[in-house]
């Protein structure tokens, strides 16, 4: 556990090395500036705009750093061979790969806290702690994927690019269900061969990706509608995805030979 807490501490050292404090609190100035300028164009319900778009920037933004400090801070270790002085102590590389994830969890933790602070200006409290509950979670998720995706590539480019592709996907799966389901109806007769097959390639990658789409919903901050039994699923989800993409992190982890 001391090993753990140890690595996990680090990973706040290298976030104040790369100057995150600083980029955090840019990232934040110019969202708030942004959205009151939304604001002043909004023509009616002002207030509700702005909570729908502060809230959308936070959250993205929220996965773009996340996932980009993730993968340039362990991606640095593993070319200053720093992980090899890691891994060359009598350690388990799980210990390492959970002290990362802790630490990048923490931070994570950390964001959406500022980021319901923020949040706090447009919309009811009890709504922006549900939204920021859920928010850690799907932060969580990224943080996971992130370190597998990295393990897997050993590149920036390709890790990001393949972490942001499932991000985007499991945000979005829900619309391609409903296009895809629309062709099948809609197509007069009997639905055509390739129809059904797309239909069922969308609903079988539905059912692997998690439903962020449900996780924190603009609705919450516009209407108001949050209750605490919407987190039930969404933290079932999140303890399902963590171990899944945790147990294929760590089998990466243990056959590279480093």
């Amino acid at each position: 556990m001391n090993v753990i807490l140890t690595i996990a501490r680090y990973c706040w050292l290298e976030a104040v090395r790369n100057h995150l404090v600083w980029f955090v609190g840019i990232f934040f100035l110019f969202s708030l500036s942004l959205t009151e300028l939304i604001g002043h164009l909004a023509i009616a319900e002002t207030v509700l705009f702005q909570s729908a778009f502060l809230g959308a920037v936070l959250r993205f933004g929220g996965v773009i750093m996340m996932s980009l400090l993730v993968i340039t801070t362990v991606l640095r270790e593993f070319n200053d061979k720093g992980v090899w002085l890691i891994l060359s102590l009598p350690i388990p590389r799980a210990s390492y790969f959970f002290g990362k994830f802790a630490g990048f969890s923490s931070l994570a933790m950390l964001l959406a806290m500022l980021c319901c602070l923020a949040l706090l200006r447009y919309a009811p409290p009890d709504q922006v702690v549900i939204w920021g509950i859920s928010m850690v979670c799907e932060l969580a998720i990224i943080v996971a994927s992130s370190l597998l995706c990295l393990f897997a590539f050993g590149q920036v480019t390709l890790a990001f690019t393949a972490v942001m592709a499932f991000y985007v996907l499991s945000r979005g799966i829900n619309a391609f269900r409903l296009m895809a389901l629309a062709a099948v109806e809609n197509g007069g007769g009997t639905p055509e061969f390739t129809d059904r097959v797309m239909s069922g390639v969308i609903d079988t990658v539905a059912f692997i990706l998690p439903e962020f789409d449900r996780f924190t919903s603009s609705d919450w901050l516009v209407y108001h509608v949050g209750t605490w039994a919407m987190l039930l699923p969404i933290v079932g989800q999140t303890v399902i995805y963590l171990m899944m993409l945790t147990g294929a992190a760590l089998f990466d982890l243990y056959r590279k030979n480093l």
